[in-house]
């Protein structure tokens, strides 16, 4: 059950559990592409969500906002409860007219430790958000602000990036891209990574041999 809050017509879930950061480590030092065939390629984001602000790697726990188009009321009240390691992860409608988030949110992450943002929306400020140390992915840069009316809802299961997050959910991200790991099935996909890893170096190996075959012939 949600809880409403009438002053900011803001719908807060109940707290969820988060996967400490010893647990995850490991998919933050694998390829985000590696991560997403281990689950089958089914939860990764496309390709409109870019990195705009920071240097990948990405990693961390979703906490999960829905807004209205244009508006970022829910995401200021999300941040009073950000916990380090956090990645806001923000359902935008695709909205490309407003930008979400800006170089003042990016203070508050910082304040409270979250480590970056994914938008399906765009944002602003991508300069100062990447001098903060902080990593975000968004469909597009604007200098227009948002609205702060709401409504909009925190820790609920949203929409971004063609994949629904749950609240708690790990996201990792580089230079490709963004891979949801849904909570439940975060052990299985670090104990697969390495087994795929493995695959990609053997096949590597067989194609530089050939390389080096079609070479001896030719001479």
């Amino acid at each position: 059950m949600y809880i409403v809050a009438p002053t900011d017509r803001v719908s807060i879930a109940p707290s969820w559990p988060r996967t400490p950061a010893a647990e995850i480590r490991r998919l933050g030092e694998v390829a985000a592409a590696n991560v997403g065939d281990a689950l089958q390629r089914m939860t990764v984001m496309d390709g409109g969500i870019r990195l705009l602000a920071g240097r990948a790697p990405l990693l961390g726990n979703a906490l999960t906002v829905d807004v209205r188009s244009g508006d970022n009321l829910a995401i200021h009240r999300a941040l009073d409860d950000a916990a380090p390691g956090d990645v806001l992860v923000v359902n935008g409608h695709g909205d490309l007219t407003r930008a979400l988030v800006g170089d003042l949110i990016g203070e508050i992450m910082v304040n409270g430790g979250v480590v970056g943002a994914v938008i399906d929306g765009a944002v602003r400020d991508v300069q100062s958000l990447s001098e903060m140390g902080l990593v975000v992915y968004a469909r597009a840069v604007t200098p227009a602000g948002p609205f702060k009316d709401g409504p909009g809802s925190i820790g609920g299961p949203v929409a971004v990036g063609g994949v629904v997050v749950e609240a708690g959910d790990v996201l990792v991200g580089d230079a490709d891209g963004v891979v949801v790991v849904p909570r439940h099935r975060v052990r299985e996909v670090v104990d697969a990574v390495d087994g795929i890893g493995e695959k990609e170096r053997v096949l590597r190996q067989r194609i530089l041999a050939a390389r080096t075959d079609a070479a001896e012939v030719t001479r």
